[in-house]
């Protein structure tokens, strides 16, 4: 508990550093959209290497049946 002060200081003056090389601060939060185009490519790619569409459509058709559709 005693270093908590120093950990914080460390932090901050990382922070700063990163301010100054790049001339922004992260909000935190980005755009559900930009979100999206980021995880899709991924996304599309782990489906083609693992068959993941027909586990997708399996699984589909599971829930439209306990459904009753």
């Amino acid at each position: 508990m005693a270093d908590t002060a120093s950990r914080i200081m460390i932090r901050t003056r990382g922070r700063k550093a990163y301010i100054a090389a790049f001339g922004t601060r992260r909000s935190g939060q980005r755009h559900p959209l930009v979100a999206t185009a980021m995880v899709l490519p991924l996304a599309a790619l782990l489906v083609v290497v693992f068959g993941g569409w027909e586990a997708v459509v399996t699984q589909a058709s599971s829930v439209g049946v306990m459904l009753g559709r």
